[in-house]
């Protein structure tokens, strides 16, 4: 437990940071010939294999519609780990991994294929000593979501194939599309699978700056004492993207925009992180309660509150490249917002008064996704009474991409005979510090759901709190247009409006 000034973590929390063994299992992959599985999922098994991370009895079942052979699937696979794995491929670790790599056809809305399928996992349980482990990842557009469950737990594919086996289900984002779609979903979910089986992925939570969030507040006294409206003026959460829909996305962000994609899941939940209070354990489902919590005591915005704090806009041509309405599978007219602010509050005791603000956005000035944590100025006037220019302000600032690292902003003197005052930048990054490289959030994420550990994925109540929040600002954007979509040119910093949600003139978003 914490001290009563959020000291540190129990000595017995350290264990929880040591990686639990994956036991034997299948994984079975839905939408194996999707551009995730060949983008995310292949390259993080195949790296999980080089750091000998999976177990020996072990098999990748991919299941799809297309009528490839298990040779043609695996050569497929083979291209998709030499052009997106973060380390060359090994043939050695390649070979041990490919014959363990098998092809089922099964099309999502044919109840009768997902009979066969079962029976072929099971001959695959008993061919690969797996003892009925089954880890199912849905991999495919979330139309088929409702199907693929459906037919699943109608066929038993959601039960272990012999006695003592496991079952669980990860499933990719979006997880609805508004508060009611994803109480739908949820209940779906669990006319199938408990709970404590689903794993709702965002990749966000196997950033190793995101995770690294709870032990810079939670194992150093420095910070968690100060995290607080007395000590905070305010915090800045930014994610901006260089790129816009790369000729495939259109279609999906038409339906979603940058709202529902970025600011309900991935947004919300670094804000949980950054300031949730301390967890009593870390795997005993303690972070998840503390950030359900945290998320309950956000307020939904009123009307009032959403025309005055937030702004929508959408990009146009800039930088050689098309404006968002040119793009493939894209409206004419579209109204679908591609970048997004809003601020928002905490009704609680320790965070109540302090603003956040939150902006996420495509075909801007610099990828970059970033917590800023400005402090109030110090309380006396020592040095402004001696006339010593006090210039900055104390910033805490989480670089979660790119250069992932912390940097504290302070001031000190100028070297000289004068009382000069200068801001100076106190930094530390993941690349300078540590020799080994970072493994990619999805391995980090799929080893853990092996493991049975589901500390770094959603919770149904989570999901539901996020919408309830995100569901009161499209409420307003969509039936009284307020405020407007405005456009801004692609590679710029965004819509002019997204400056006018502070509270003041003198605030402004900080450079990233």
């Amino acid at each position: 437990m914490a001290e009563a000034d959020g000291g540190k973590f129990d000595e017995m929390d350290l264990e929880a940071f040591e990686p639990r063994d994956a036991p034997p299992c299948l994984f079975v992959l839905y939408g194996a010939t999707g551009d995730l599985a060949a983008r995310k999922i292949g390259p993080a098994l195949y790296n999980l294999a080089v750091d000998g991370l999976l177990p020996e009895n072990f098999a990748v079942i991919s299941v799809a519609r297309r009528p490839f052979t298990h040779e043609e699937h695996r050569a497929e696979m083979r291209k998709a780990i030499e052009m997106f794995s973060r380390r060359p491929l090994d043939e050695d670790i390649w070979g041990w991994l490919a014959e363990r790599w098998c092809y089922e056809i099964c099309h999502a809305r044919e109840p009768a294929e997902y009979d066969r399928l079962n029976r072929k996992l099971a001959e695959y349980d008993q061919q690969y000593g797996t003892c009925g482990g089954r880890l199912i990842y849905v991999a495919m557009l979330p139309e088929l979501l409702g199907d693929i469950i459906d037919n699943v737990g109608r066929a038993g594919i959601n039960q272990p194939s012999c006695e003592g086996g496991w079952v669980r289900l990860i499933v990719e984002k979006p997880f609805g599309d508004d508060l009611k779609s994803a109480r739908k979903t949820n209940d779906l979910l669990s006319r199938h699978f408990d709970e404590q089986q689903v794993y709702r992925i965002d990749h966000f939570l196997g950033k190793e700056t995101v995770q690294n969030i709870l032990v810079l507040r939670f194992a150093n006294s420095l910070f968690e004492p100060h995290l607080n409206a007395r000590r905070v003026e305010s915090v800045q959460i930014s994610t901006t993207e260089t790129v816009g829909m790369e000729n495939r996305r259109g279609p999906y962000y038409e339906k979603t925009g940058a709202l529902r994609d970025m600011v309900q899941n991935h947004m919300l939940q670094m804000l949980a992180l950054v300031t949730m209070d301390q967890p009593d354990c870390l795997r005993c489902g303690a972070i998840r309660d503390a950030k359900a919590r945290l998320l309950q005591q956000i307020p939904a915005l009123t009307p009032e509150e959403v025309a005055r704090f937030t702004a929508r806009g959408q990009y146009t041509v800039g930088g050689g490249k098309a404006g968002y309405r040119a793009e493939d599978g894209v409206a004419g007219d579209s109204q679908t917002e591609t970048f997004a602010a809003v601020r928002l509050t905490i009704d609680t005791d320790r965070w109540r008064g302090v603003p956040f603000y939150l902006r996420t956005g495509k075909r801007l000035a610099k990828k970059a996704s970033e917590i800023v944590i400005t402090f109030r100025r110090a309380e006396h006037e020592l040095f402004l009474a001696g006339g010593c220019d006090l210039r900055g302000a104390n910033r805490l600032r989480i670089r979660i991409t790119p250069d992932e690292g912390v940097a504290v902003h302070v001031d000190a003197k100028v070297p000289g005979v004068a009382m000069r005052l200068r801001p100076v930048t106190m930094d530390y990054s993941y690349g300078g510090t540590f020799e080994s490289a970072s493994p990619e959030a999805y391995e980090h994420l799929v080893l853990d759901a092996m493991a049975g550990d589901n500390t770094l994925f959603i919770r149904s109540d989570e999901v539901e709190a996020a919408w309830r929040i995100v569901d009161s600002i499209r409420r307003v954007w969509d039936k009284k247009h307020d405020p407007p979509i405005e456009n801004y040119e692609g590679g710029s910093w965004g819509p002019p409006r997204a400056e006018a949600i502070f509270e003041d003139r003198y605030t402004r978003w900080l450079p990233l």
